[in-house]
């Protein structure tokens, strides 16, 4: 059932797409071995973080987790937006020419590192239950994989769907070409982070079907290799995109 008619073969796009979840997953393993949940077990043995020093029940630190390291992951891809060097890092997300489950794991590298700091930060600080970084991590790359899918939904359905979860159409806005767009419907998880702070936007001007996908930049099918993608973030200047260089 796809939302949109495919640009690409799945040939020109998914190797390289899947390469590079594939590295990925190496690289963090290497660079922490026991994963976010061996470090939230250890900053319980050590007692850090806020969680770890207040009377909280079981089942409310896992919400409270839940809830703030959504919040979190927001506000980093806003960042991510917002400062010109790092949309240099995150644009290789949005220079895929084609939108589908794939695109949900097509994050350079330094993005994923970044990232990772990131959230070790938010466990050293929160001190979350294991189980509730756990049942992050998992429910994360699962919408991922959704609100990117090529799936489609019907408007009746999403419309109401779209309240309690990111949905493919929903998400998709994000991955417009028009600058506006792209700077929209940050959220991975909870839709409210948009709509409470103002990022929200129901459609894209020219409708799913008609919207091009993508950045300016990388607009040969030859920026799809995983080599060319690599390079993106070294390559052209950061343009328009940066929240703080948009038109009003």
């Amino acid at each position: 059932m796809p939302r949109r008619v495919r640009g690409f073969d799945r040939g020109a796009r998914w190797p390289a797409n899947l390469g590079i979840a594939a590295l990925n997953t190496v690289l963090e393993r290497l660079v922490l071995p026991a994963g976010m949940v061996g470090f939230a077990i250890e900053a319980r043995k050590h007692g850090w973080g806020l969680l770890n020093n207040f009377p909280v029940s079981y089942v409310a630190a896992i919400l409270v987790t839940f809830v703030i390291f959504d919040l979190a992951i927001y506000l980093q891809h806003v960042m991510f937006h917002a400062v010109p060097a790092l949309w240099r890092v995150h644009r290789m997300h949005h220079a895929d020419l084609d939108f589908d489950v794939t695109t949900g794991s097509r994050f350079h590298p330094v993005e994923i590192l970044l990232s990772l700091g990131f959230k070790l930060v938010m466990v050293g600080v929160l001190g979350p239950p294991a189980i509730a970084v756990l049942i992050f991590e998992v429910v994360l790359n699962a919408t991922s994989m959704f609100n990117h899918s090529n799936f489609r939904i019907p408007e009746n359905i999403d419309a109401w769907l779209r309240l309690l979860v990111v949905t493919p159409d929903m998400h998709r806005v994000h991955h417009s070409i028009v600058v506006n767009e792209t700077n929209s419907n940050f959220g991975f998880n909870l839709p409210c982070w948009d709509r409470l702070l103002g990022t929200y936007l129901a459609q894209p001007e020219a409708g799913h079907d008609e919207m091009t996908i993508g950045i300016d930049l990388f607009r040969d099918s030859k920026q799809l290799r995983l080599g060319r993608m690599l390079l993106q973030p070294f390559s052209g200047a950061a343009g328009n995109y940066p929240i703080n260089r948009r038109a009003a």
